[in-house]
């Protein structure tokens, strides 16, 4: 499913118009990318929790030439799934 995808399966769950189901979704998008971006996480019951992991400097390989190379530390975004989520996958 892609974001267009998911607009139109809200807004005919929600009974609202396309217009208003891009609006929550993208509102929705930019306040859990601030927040993570300041480190907080964000938790919706039943669904999961987006949060922030640091990632260490590692040692990698370049697969073509099989050279030794640094992988710089980053932070990168974890998501864990509720467990109403998981119920309803399995």
């Amino acid at each position: 499913m892609n974001k267009a995808e998911l607009i139109d399966a809200m807004a005919a769950e929600a009974k609202m118009t396309k217009s208003d189901a891009k609006k929550a979704l993208d509102a929705f998008i930019d306040a859990t990318s601030k927040a993570l971006k300041k480190g907080d996480r964000v938790a919706l019951v039943g669904f999961g929790s987006f949060g922030v992991a640091k990632r260490a400097a590692r040692k990698g390989r370049n697969p073509q030439t099989g050279k030794e190379i640094k992988i710089a530390a980053k932070k990168v975004v974890k998501f864990k799934a509720g467990s109403e989520l998981a119920k309803k996958v399995k």
